[in-house]
């Protein structure tokens, strides 16, 4: 039986036939999880660690990003399909964090360590995310003095090669595990919210943001805009279909007001490769829909919204997984299935 983590504004469900709540009272702003490890970013700056399957949590504290800047906010994780024991993190002020044992120690990749002569290591700094020329327009519109990491993907083929979605403001990429990076494309989205990638088409990304659905066959060098029938373009979520890689759901609304709302308005779209179609056929809404966060596993699609967890193999009719308590019904941050 699957296991699911489901991130609210306040708390994390573990489900496994029936919800428990977990860190009550955080402010949770994602989720990644892997075996019987999870990993939870909080809006205190720290990482959330259970080893046993959400039974028991751990805080973890980050060390201080380049320049010696304290974490604020830890707002994306995820986990290698490479190696269980690798976790990235992504946090505000804009840095990239990685765990190499399972989300215990974290190391800020943008500071490596060198043998001095008399045979001691210390850290030191280099040209890292915030050095990027594109750097000086990165803002966030609700705290525009700050931006932040709002989603790490790594690419299918390559353990090295690191997508980054800044929030707001580019997209940056890393081929060497985050110690160089490549600056933000031209005609790349620049209000990233989620990425994905497929192994069946290694070099593809599938970017959800806020200007806009995109494409990229080349691993984020150049961009493609197949938005055919998809009439609401403030998108948030993005899954793709783990057989097939022309098959993908986007979760989408009019706007940022609309969109992070429970008294919204908010659509899931599908595609198979030729337009989009709006695929609400089981879920609730649109009206008093929060934007769903979306997820694929083995079975098909996932999506968490503020009104429950659905569940659709094709991505065109939903069925609701478990049931859905009334103190649930929040704007949904993250969702991880293992």
């Amino acid at each position: 039986m699957a296991t699911y983590y489901a991130a609210l504004s306040d708390r994390v469900l573990v489900g496994e036939g029936g919800w428990t709540q977990r860190l009550v009272g955080h402010g949770v702003e994602c989720v990644a999880a892997g075996g019987d490890r999870a990993v939870v970013g909080t809006d205190d700056g720290r990482v959330y660690l259970t080893t046993d399957s959400g039974e028991t949590w751990e805080g973890v504290e980050l060390p201080a990003a380049s320049g010696g800047r304290a974490v604020d906010r830890v707002t994306s994780v995820t986990g290698s399909p490479h190696d269980p024991e690798v976790f990235f993190a992504g946090t505000e002020p804009s840095a990239v964090f990685r765990s190499r044992d399972g989300g215990e120690t974290w190391e800020n990749v943008d500071s490596r360590s060198t043998a001095t002569a008399s045979g001691e290591s210390r850290a030191t700094e280099r040209e890292g995310l915030t050095d990027l020329d594109s750097a000086d327009r990165w803002s966030f519109p609700p705290r525009p003095h700050t931006h932040h990491v709002r989603w790490l993907e790594l690419a299918p083929d390559d353990p090295e090669t690191l997508y980054v979605a800044i929030e707001a403001g580019a997209f940056v990429r890393s081929t060497d595990g985050g110690r160089t990076w490549v600056d933000h494309p031209t005609g790349g989205r620049r209000d990233n919210h989620t990425l994905a990638v497929h192994p069946g088409t290694p070099g593809r990304v599938y970017t959800a943001a806020g200007d806009g659905y995109a494409l990229s066959p080349d691993g984020g060098r150049t961009w493609t805009y197949p938005t055919d029938g998809l009439d609401h373009r403030y998108v948030w979520g993005v899954a793709v279909h783990p057989d097939d890689p022309d098959t993908v759901v986007v979760s989408a609304a009019s706007g940022p007001r609309t969109a992070h709302s429970t008294r919204g308005e908010s659509y899931v779209y599908r595609t198979t490769g030729d337009g989009w179609t709006q695929a609400m056929d089981g879920l609730p809404g649109p009206g008093g829909l929060a934007r769903a966060v979306l997820e694929s596993d083995e079975s098909g699609f996932l999506a968490l919204t503020n009104r429950g967890l659905f569940r659709a193999e094709d991505g065109a009719t939903w069925a609701q997984v478990e049931d859905w308590d009334d103190a649930f019904q929040q704007v949904p941050h993250g969702l991880a299935v293992v």
